[in-house]
């Protein structure tokens, strides 16, 4: 059984070879094309100021104060997405962090080696070319309630996501298709049904009278 882990990370700029550091991590679990409540969210501190990423995600320095460090989560952090199927908008942005990260810890593995990877920007790019395919402009495309989403944040990105996902796979198309294929299976089944149910038939051949009565009945429109 395949388990997705929909993951979003806020950030303190664009490139961590800048210094930039992550100060969100947010995931949640698919199982069986169904979102779980079984989800993993933290706050971290970055040790370093936002800065003017405080305008994209609302994170302040005050409240990332007392927050741990990503070393302190890291344990808990791999264990969730272990031997898990990575769903992710423009991964290489998220894995280029979290392996930065792990490297300052002394770590050299890479994510893309402990789990596969879904960038569903690159999903999006092939499904719709041409159009935008930013995450509130696939909500829009698949009628997606982001109301909630006034500023960037992990865990609510990786929960919108999970819905984008599920809609741009196919959503419950393939119940739809499903029930039609029975229901044009039973159509079949009415309309042709087999000769053992049919029941045992007696067969009753017009008389003489009956065939020259018929004969002579036609013969008049000739």
């Amino acid at each position: 059984m395949e388990r997705l882990i929909i993951l979003d990370t806020e950030t303190t700029g664009l490139e961590p070879s800048q210094g930039h550091r992550i100060i969100e991590i947010g995931c949640c679990e698919i199982i069986k094309r169904m979102p779980t409540d079984h989800e993993f969210h933290e706050y971290i501190q970055p040790n370093k100021s936002v800065g003017e990423s405080v305008k994209i995600h609302g994170i302040t320095d005050e409240f990332l104060k007392g927050r741990p460090v990503f070393e302190e989560i890291a344990e808990e952090f791999l264990e969730f997405i272990e031997g898990s199927t990575l769903v992710i908008h423009n991964a290489p942005f998220d894995l280029g962090f979290l392996n930065h990260e792990l490297k300052l810890m002394g770590v050299e593995d890479l994510i893309e080696n402990r789990c596969n990877v879904i960038d569903t920007l690159e999903m999006a790019k092939q499904k719709f070319p041409g159009a935008m395919h930013n995450l509130d402009a696939l909500c829009r495309r698949f009628e997606i309630d982001a109301s909630a989403r006034t500023v960037h944040g992990a865990l609510l990105d990786a929960q919108i996501l999970s819905q984008v996902y599920i809609a741009m796979t196919g959503g419950q198309s393939n119940l739809f298709n499903e029930n039609e294929e029975k229901s044009q299976q039973s159509s079949e089944n009415l309309n042709t049904p087999s000769s053992a149910s049919w029941p045992d038939l007696s067969i009753c051949y017009a008389s003489e009278n009956e065939v020259q009565e018929h004969a002579n009945y036609f013969a008049k429109f000739n």
